[in-house]
């Protein structure tokens, strides 16, 4: 089915001013937009077995001719992710769910926020950075998100990547109320609880961490711990009978 609906799509796409039309009924075809609207990103994913899936996508871009990208999936060849800068061709393949556009020295940027089905026990999410060369060719990754650890050095990455176990949820997305990238922080889980993988497994613990902007730099700056403000009482409505012999039982003057 993959193999057919590719060429089949393309060829949709070579229809005249083809990026209006939205695709109302590819369901199961993730297609996103950027505020800004000068592209289209169409993923998608194939579920082999429980231990792989591959990925499939394509950028088009908002002309009246059809500029097609198509996006390779190589992630299984990528050893250094979050540190490594590619092309169209060597993607690292996800479902997008949400992008974001933001502003910086060397022009518009995007995050791509997706999701990797990737193993049985470990699922994955991830945000990646998309630019365009001056020649319009897509670019993968950026060192854009900036964090200082626990030994206070200044990390760098060009993309996150976020393993967890597969029977838990995470949230990573950009939260407009907070107005910053919002994720859950993970720890590892231990014990008896801790199901025999390949590897270590990994969930939240309730709190979150974020990365927030810095329009001027272009770059994102970690914030360890949002939500950080701890109250030394719980919270209780205002007291309304603290006076009882000024006011009755509705809080009213006592006439």
């Amino acid at each position: 089915a993959t193999q057919q609906f590719i060429p089949t799509l393309v060829k949709a796409l070579k229809f005249e001013n083809s990026f209006q039309y939205k695709f109302p009924m590819l369901e199961s075809i993730s297609i996103q937009y950027p505020q800004d609207s000068t592209f289209r990103i169409f993923t998608f994913q194939l579920f082999v077995n429980d231990d792989e899936y591959k990925y499939f996508g394509a950028i088009q871009m908002n002309s009246k001719e059809l500029q097609l990208s198509p996006l390779i999936d190589r992630s299984e060849k990528m050893e250094d992710f979050e540190q490594s800068q590619n092309s169209n061709t060597e993607w690292y393949g996800s479902v997008y769910y949400n992008i974001l556009d933001f502003p910086t020295p060397e022009g518009t940027k995007y995050l791509l926020f997706g999701y990797d089905a990737y193993r049985f026990f470990n699922k994955q999410k991830l945000v990646d950075v998309l630019s365009f060369s001056p020649e319009g060719k897509p670019i993968f990754g950026a060192p854009v998100f900036h964090k200082v650890n626990k030994e206070n050095q200044k990390e760098i990455r060009n993309r996150i990547l976020l393993r967890y176990y597969a029977e838990g949820s995470i949230r990573l997305n950009f939260d407009p109320n907070l107005d910053c990238l919002i994720f859950d922080h993970l720890i590892e889980l231990g014990g008896s609880r801790a199901p025999k993988t390949e590897g270590p497994i990994f969930v939240s613990d309730g709190s979150y961490e974020a990365y927030r902007l810095n329009p001027d730099l272009g770059i994102w700056q970690h914030d360890p711990k949002v939500y950080s403000r701890v109250e030394e009482t719980a919270p209780m409505p205002e007291p309304i009978l603290q006076n009882r012999k000024s006011k009755d039982i509705f809080g009213r003057e006592k006439q």
